[in-house]
């Protein structure tokens, strides 16, 4: 087991507490296995009806995976095929889909900033997940801007999002707050971050079969509190903008909308690595038409296929390592990605039966 997961269980519910605070919760491979051993062991208990995961530190459930880790193995393996890289990956994707479709109650308390791969650990199966959000919920999916893509299940869940929210957050990689995640559909319930203590005492106290019941009950006298969600209120901006049949032509129409809103979305765009907004846009197109397993199985192959590329090693060298926030993205500009380009990020790594997913 991870030092940074922390596992016990509380009157039949089993309750993961993530504890890595220095780096927001990352995710690194062995707490990826500390998580999947968990939550495997808890499936085939009979003594625990439910799950809990929430995390030691006010700053974040998780912030996604260890993006360190991936430009250290992936600078000393350019061709994408790092053991370690190929373990991580395969492992999250495979923890991912356990979770989704977890047979008991899956509770995840995002407080703090979730992304990126803490999206992934957090978004629980619509049958039996509940994820509970407060007034510090930072949520995003913003790979595009390292250089990388909308994964973890994110070319399913952001591409069954109402309307084209999730082309919007996919391809801007924007935070949200918890009003506009309860409104995309990615959040469940509002619980005031000064209310969290009387939560927790809720989840020690309730047995777990009438958990999420009593969950909902005490964030039910909250639910006004949450305030209004910026994306509702720009829904049919976001509507228009985003339903042009490219990426390009995405960047065009909001450039011709003065508002502020509209602005912000084409600032952030025009900072994203034009490659990698073309691939995610291509990604999320598919992902509209597969199951999660097919989804986890793309995104298992465009992700070697990422790394392959450099795109990623780049962006986090820009945003992480140096800092200089000057990536020198591959091509360059939009004008300069071709379809041909694009495609390659889609081309089968593994023959059906031997692609590491195949089971899911």
């Amino acid at each position: 087991m991870s030092e940074y997961v922390q596992t016990r269980v509380a009157n039949r519910t089993g309750i993961i507490t993530l504890d890595r605070p220095k780096a927001l919760n990352s995710l690194s491979l062995d707490m990826v296995r500390a998580l999947t051993q968990a939550l495997l062991a808890w499936r085939a208990d009979a003594a625990v009806d439910a799950v809990v995961i929430t995390s030691t530190s006010e700053k974040a459930l998780c912030a996604g995976g260890d993006i360190r880790f991936f430009y250290d193995v992936g600078r000393a393996t350019p061709t994408g095929g790092s053991a370690l890289l190929e373990d991580f990956f395969t492992e999250e994707y495979a923890l991912n889909h356990l979770i989704h479709f977890y047979p008991k109650p899956y509770i995840a308390l995002m407080d703090g900033v979730v992304m990126g791969g803490g999206m992934g650990i957090a978004q629980g199966g619509p049958d039996c997940g509940l994820r509970v959000v407060t007034e510090r919920t930072k949520m995003a999916m913003p790979e595009v801007n390292i250089g990388l893509f909308p994964d973890v299940g994110g070319s399913y869940f952001l591409s069954h999002a109402p309307g084209r929210l999730g082309r919007y957050l996919g391809l801007t990689g924007l935070t949200i707050g918890a009003a506009d995640a309860l409104y995309v559909g990615l959040a469940d319930a509002f619980v005031p971050s000064a209310q969290l203590s009387a939560l927790r005492k809720t989840i020690e106290s309730t047995p777990a079969a009438l958990l999420p019941e009593a969950i909902q009950e005490l964030a039910a006298p909250f639910a006004e509190q949450v305030g209004p969600s910026e994306l509702a209120s720009h829904r049919d901006l976001i509507d228009r903008h985003f339903a042009a049949e490219s990426v390009s032509a995405v960047l065009a129409s909001l450039a011709s909308d003065d508002t502020p809103f509209a602005q912000k979305a084409l600032a952030a765009m025009r900072q994203r690595s034009p490659l990698m907004m073309c691939v995610t846009d291509e990604l999320l197109a598919r992902g509209a038409k597969m199951d999660v397993a097919g989804c986890l199985r793309m995104e298992r192959s465009v992700v070697r296929r990422n790394f392959e590329n450099g795109e990623v090693i780049e962006g986090v060298r820009a945003l992480v390592i140096d800092k200089d926030n000057q990536p020198k993205w591959n091509p360059p500009t939009l004008e300069e990605v071709t379809a041909q380009m694009v495609a390659k990020f889609f081309e089968p790594v593994w023959p059906d039966y031997a692609h590491p997913l195949r089971h899911l």
